[in-house]
């Protein structure tokens, strides 16, 4: 495994140390933890952000779209056990 150091101002390591004891691990297993933690949250993050622009390029391309108090009725309606007739598309207000 690679090694990288990193430098932590003498307060933030305390507090590391302090978090991991209170964890019941190392350090270090905190230090990798949390790395991993905040890579899996920006991942998600524009894995979120390059659907949305996705579909937003969709929406565009197409024209057509519905407006969002129809889809709200309609999806809290199937929740709530009702069989409503799906909206249908109109063409995209630009």
């Amino acid at each position: 495994m690679p090694t990288t150091t990193i430098r932590l101002p003498e307060d933030l390591k305390d507090r590391v140390a302090l978090a991991a004891e209170r964890a019941g691990m190392t350090p270090h297993a905190l230090i990798l933890d949390a790395i991993a933690e905040r890579v899996d949250a920006e991942e998600r993050r524009n894995e979120f952000h390059d659907t949305a622009e996705q579909r937003y390029a969709e929406i565009v391309a197409s024209g057509k779209t519905i407006p969002w108090s129809e889809m709200r009725t309609y999806l809290e309606d199937r929740l709530s056990g009702k069989k409503p007739t799906r909206p249908a598309p109109r063409k995209l207000a630009r």
